[in-house]
């Protein structure tokens, strides 16, 4: 980390002698708005594309020629007190630097896998912006896995590498003998571990000169690991249109940043979030991706932090904004920040509003999909009547959605169906063209006939005070089949209430705000509830444990 710092030059002393060059004739469409930020248009479709030519060195170019704001590319900060700011030349140089330890020390080549376990260090952007510098695909994970986490991705995977911190060693060590294919384990420290070869060493004596792969559009960019909520995580598969997504107007609307923002993305690098919110998005707009390295979500540090540095744009899990909420935090009109977004899973209703009567800004609900509601065959269905949100991927596919899952083609057909990919949520669409989700296929309850959605039982529940949030789950009941079941959290007040009263009191209160067949016929008070580590309920859990699976 010290060398790291060490590398880093006063933004704007050094120009560059030579002029930058797009090599391919389609790349003159590249357009310049008034902001700076470079685009294609809607339907263009490269041959070639490479995000770490065509975007990150592009950037890099315009510093030189004093085209972009002095603003840094990548702001890295701890709780400790350290600082990194890194420009787009000083990111190109360092993550042609890392280009090179992997071709040259480590002999991957174009189309190998490598394992990427890391957490928020500055490193994570190297290796990644590195791997597709030279086509190695790769492979982000959480660095909370453990041993068996480890071991199941390197096999599935057939990594041939894997880049990891410290804490991780000993929990790879533990496996590397039941993974042959593991030839280059890398550790991301200041400290040496036999049998590892050291990222930063690596990377200060490695030459910051290399020649960028020439990718096509169809080739494979990065594999990430399903959470593994319906059963074991799957590969999926993304290919370089993921990347080139964010370059096309109508994908820009996302976040619609521009040059001078400064975005937090707050997603563990082993998720897509990630990936797309910091680093694809920001950087193909220009702007200024931060990091902080959260060992853990503290609400307290999270406020703290977007008062005192000048984030414009927030993008984080519903878990992080309900977490703010619940500390009941005095003052939260932060002075600089002017967009929130959040994806992943839903927010309640009452949580949208009380953010934005707390911090005067609306959450932005992210699906990122365009969908239309199908039957279990691929057919479209008329307004008002439940379904599957599907994407239409023929006769073309849409860029940045996954190419299947790896080493499981049926697996990909099960969720190809006709024209369509059938995304497994379930939902409704009316009249005016308005998507009314309902919940995972598998979390809908089907009780005496009705057909239920978790979400809508959840919203009813948190209205009520005692509630401080909910897991609804089908329960199995021997006259009507499935009933619906509430895994409670109370709030502190309730907890020496009189629980069958209580109880009683709930299941009327959903009565008298939704439709009487939904409320639940079984409630059961927990101290907390089942969560993946991004903070999605693990609703799958909560049913397997009622119907005996587990």
């Amino acid at each position: 980390m010290q060398w790291l710092r060490r590398f880093l030059t006063p933004l704007g002393i050094c120009k560059f002698l030579h002029r930058f060059s797009l090599h391919r004739p389609q790349l003159h469409r590249w357009l310049i708005s008034g902001d700076g930020a470079q685009r294609w248009n809607d339907y263009d479709s490269p041959e070639e594309f490479n995000f770490a030519s065509h975007v990150l060195d592009y950037w890099a170019q315009m510093e030189g020629e004093g085209k972009r704001g002095p603003g840094p590319a990548l702001w890295w900060v701890n709780d400790q007190g350290d600082e990194i700011k890194w420009s787009f030349r000083e990111l190109r140089d360092l993550s042609r630097r890392a280009a090179n330890v992997f071709e040259q020390t480590c002999g991957l080549q174009h189309g190998d896998r490598l394992a990427l376990i890391l957490p928020r260090v500055p490193e994570w952007w190297l290796v990644t912006v590195g791997c597709i510098r030279t086509g190695v695909i790769f492979i982000p994970g959480t660095a909370q896995m453990k041993a068996k986490d480890i071991l199941y991705r390197i096999q599935m995977s057939q990594a041939k590498a894997i880049v990891t911190t410290d804490s991780l060693v000993p929990e790879v060590e533990s496996v590397a003998s039941e993974c042959p294919g593991l030839k280059t384990k890398i550790v991301v420290s200041d400290h040496n571990h036999e049998g590892w070869l050291n990222f930063r060493t690596l990377l200060r004596s490695a030459s910051p000169d290399h020649t960028c792969v020439k990718s096509k559009m169809k080739d494979p960019m990065v594999i990430f690991f399903t959470s593994g909520t319906t059963g074991y995580p799957k590969m999926a598969k993304h290919n370089q249109g993921l990347a080139f997504r964010s370059s096309v107007p109508s994908c820009r609307k996302f976040l619609k940043l521009k040059t001078s923002d400064v975005i937090w993305c707050m997603s563990d690098p082993g998720w897509i979030l990630a990936t797309v919110g910091c680093l694809l998005e920001p950087w193909t707009a220009g702007a200024t991706v931060f990091v902080h390295n959260l060992p853990q979500f503290d609400p307290k540090v999270i406020v703290e932090t977007l008062f005192k540095y000048p984030i414009t744009q927030c993008l984080a899990a519903p878990a992080v904004y309900r977490m703010v909420l619940q500390k009941n935090i005095s003052n939260l009109r932060f002075p600089t920040l002017e967009h929130c977004a959040t994806g992943g899973e839903s927010l309640l209703p009452e949580e949208y509003e009380q953010w934005k009567q707390r911090t005067g800004l609306s959450i932005h609900e992210v699906y990122g999909q365009s969908e239309t509601i199908i039957d279990e065959k691929g057919n479209i269905l008329p307004p008002n009547t439940e379904g599957y949100i599907g994407i239409r991927i023929k006769p073309t596919r849409p860029l940045g959605l996954f190419v299947g899952y790896e080493n499981s083609p049926e697996k990909t057909s099960e969720v190809e169906c006709g024209d369509f990919y059938n995304s497994g949520d379930r939902a409704t669409i009316d009249e005016d063209g308005y998507i009314w989700f309902l919940g995972r296929s598998d979390d809908v309850i089907n009780a005496s006939g009705y057909r239920i959605g978790p979400t809508e039982v959840e919203n009813a529940l948190v209205e009520h005070p005692a509630v401080s949030e909910s897991a609804v789950v089908s329960s199995p009941d021997k006259d009507r089949g499935e009933v619906v079941k509430a895994f409670i959290v109370l709030n502190p007040e309730f907890l020496s209430h009189d629980q069958e009263q209580l109880i009683k009191e709930l299941q009327e209160h959903v009565k008298s705000v939704t439709a009487p067949y939904k409320y639940p016929r079984k409630v059961e008070f927990v101290s907390e509830l089942p969560k993946t580590i991004t903070g999605k309920i693990k609703r799958k859990e909560l049913r397997n444990k009622e119907f005996g699976q587990i």
